[in-house]
């Protein structure tokens, strides 16, 4: 069966900054929902202590792990939240979620929000998100 998106913006500012307001998915067959992934080594250890760019590129590597192994990719993201504990902090570097998203093809449905903290002491930044394939 083909998969039909169709971006749904009744304004167009959102995509001036890499995401559709709404993503209308038709025909698809298989659903992942992916937990929160924040900069975690393969071993489970928190990385990148204090580093918003380099936790940001981590959490990304791993929603990647787990699309590549539901045979997805970023390009089949249909939903995205940024959970962070310092949005001031986390916008200088948002060029490298936005850019890896452009790179794929991407514009998921995406809501940022600033939290307290995150489940592991030291995460700045948790990415979760639903692919559709």
């Amino acid at each position: 069966m083909t998969i039909v998106r169709t971006a749904v913006n009744p304004t167009t500012w959102s995509t001036a900054l890499g995401f559709n307001q709404g993503e209308l998915v038709e025909g698809g067959t298989r659903v992942l929902h992916l937990s929160g992934q924040t900069a975690m080594s393969a071993e489970g250890r928190p990385e990148h202590d204090g580093d918003m760019a380099a936790q940001l590129a981590l959490a990304l590597d791993n929603v990647e792990a787990v699309l590549r192994d539901a045979d997805m990719t970023l390009a089949d993201l249909v939903r995205l939240s940024v959970y962070t504990t310092d949005i001031d902090a986390l916008m200088p570097h948002y060029g490298v979620l936005a850019g890896r998203l452009a790179a794929a093809g991407a514009a998921p449905a995406t809501t940022m929000l600033q939290v307290v903290r995150l489940a592991v002491p030291g995460q700045l930044v948790e990415l979760e998100g639903t692919a559709v394939a």
